[in-house]
């Protein structure tokens, strides 16, 4: 019987022949994203690890030794030097975040608590990462080897009310504060609150016009559309969302509806898509919403996934499978905020460290970038297109504003509160 043997054994050659052709495409592409990420490396618009450091490495910066990984760590991290070097990331806005109900002289020195931490990791590890408070900062940082450290105000709230503050912000090396984070405030609405300002007041456009005059640059992420829209009537300068997604991909109030995206662009503005499978995914979504209440009336916490949860929280896990997300999900928010907004007003923005340990499949830490220009390759991304999601479009944006700011030099300070 040498005939059926001799067939069978030609049919599994054609098989591995045609199993190699189709590898060799994938290491090509994998070879093309690394050579265009080496000469454009990822900017990244939001990372939460300060907060994690304080939060759940107790404060133990100088502890934490971020040149090791971090994920094996008794409270793992999805940020460390030698991930954010296989992601081919040269820049990242660190986020000096508080939580949103902290409020008052406390919420600035908590905030100040942050950026301490952020310059002192920053300063623990001098070969590999640098501060950056300008574009011309962030190229030579990257020419350099290093990784561009920048660093974001995640709330308005922050402020406490006062421009001083902001200002004071801006000269310890801040270069962009998000309006609101998740409750609305006085003088600006956030999209997960019931609102107070009806967008922004006139302290909020006091303090948009003062963020244009110092060059900070103005996040619109969390806040609530009407909010969005006043800052793109104000501003002088483009905007940025430094971490959300397109909510006609995903209906969640902290993704932009595609009018606003037009009007990002239009402004010359970046959205930066957000890693977060509860603002990718529908499924996702409903998924987390049903285990929340399932959470709640259990009366245990909802926010910690996979093997750290709750006992009662791990027996439902197991009944209601976590619905997959993927770098397909993360890549149809880009393309759609590509789509509509244009090439050049796409960016990324993970908010690794900042979504409960949650992230996309394949993308679980900073690693993870060169999986999804793979995907976007596949998908007949040209390399330009590409260069401008990696970091193009956010250093635009970065000298947009230093030069509105350059412009406004010789206005003074305004000097107002917003009580």
């Amino acid at each position: 019987m040498d005939r059926p043997r001799s067939c069978f054994t030609a049919a599994m050659l054609i098989l591995a022949l045609l199993l190699a052709a189709q590898a060799a495409p994938d290491a090509a592409v994998a070879a093309r994203v690394d050579r265009l990420l080496a000469r454009t490396p990822v900017i990244d618009g939001h990372n939460d690890l300060a907060w994690e450091l304080r939060d759940k490495q107790g404060g133990a910066v100088e502890a934490t030794d971020l040149s090791r990984d971090t994920a094996a760590l008794p409270h793992p991290l999805q940020t460390d030097i030698p991930r954010l070097r296989r992601g081919r990331v040269g820049g990242q806005f660190w986020s000096v975040w508080i939580p949103a109900d902290t409020i008052g002289p406390r919420a600035v020195e908590m905030t100040l608590e942050e950026i301490d931490i952020v310059r002192r990791f920053v300063a623990a590890h001098p070969a590999d990462l640098a501060l950056a408070t300008t574009a011309a900062d962030v190229k030579r940082i990257e020419r350099a080897g290093r990784i561009a450290s920048m660093i974001g105000v995640e709330g308005g709230h922050q402020i406490d009310g006062r421009l001083s503050v902001l200002r004071q912000y801006k000269a310890l090396g801040v270069g962009y504060m998000t309006l609101t984070h998740g409750k609305s405030l006085e003088w600006a609405d956030s999209a997960t609150d019931a609102p107070r300002a009806g967008g922004l007041n006139p302290f909020g456009r006091q303090v948009v016009a003062e963020m244009n005059r110092i060059g900070m640059i103005v996040d619109v992420s969390h806040v609530a559309d009407t909010t969005m829209r006043d800052v793109l009537a104000v501003s002088t300068a483009p905007v940025i969302a430094s971490h959300s997604g397109a909510r006609a991909v995903t209906v969640a109030p902290r993704n932009i509806p595609d009018d606003l995206l037009r009007a990002i662009g239009a402004k010359g503005g970046v959205v930066m898509v957000n890693f977060y499978p509860a603002f990718l995914s529908n499924a996702w979504r409903a998924w987390d919403a049903a285990r929340t209440a399932y959470a709640r009336s259990a009366g245990v916490a909802a926010d910690v996934y996979g093997a750290r949860a709750p006992a009662p929280l791990v027996a439902w896990d197991a009944a209601h499978p976590e619905p997959a997300v993927g770098v397909k999900e993360v890549a149809d928010h880009v393309e759609h905020v590509a789509r509509v907004a244009g090439h050049g007003a796409v960016g990324l923005g993970g908010d690794y460290d900042g979504i409960n340990g949650t992230a996309p499949q394949g993308l679980s830490g900073v690693d993870g970038y060169p999986l999804l220009f793979a995907e976007l390759v596949g998908r007949g991304w040209s390399d330009a297109d590409l260069a401008r999601l990696a970091g193009g479009n956010i250093l635009r944006v970065m000298e947009a504003v230093e030069a509105v700011a350059a412009r406004s030099a010789r206005l003074p300070p305004v000097d107002a509160m917003a009580r």
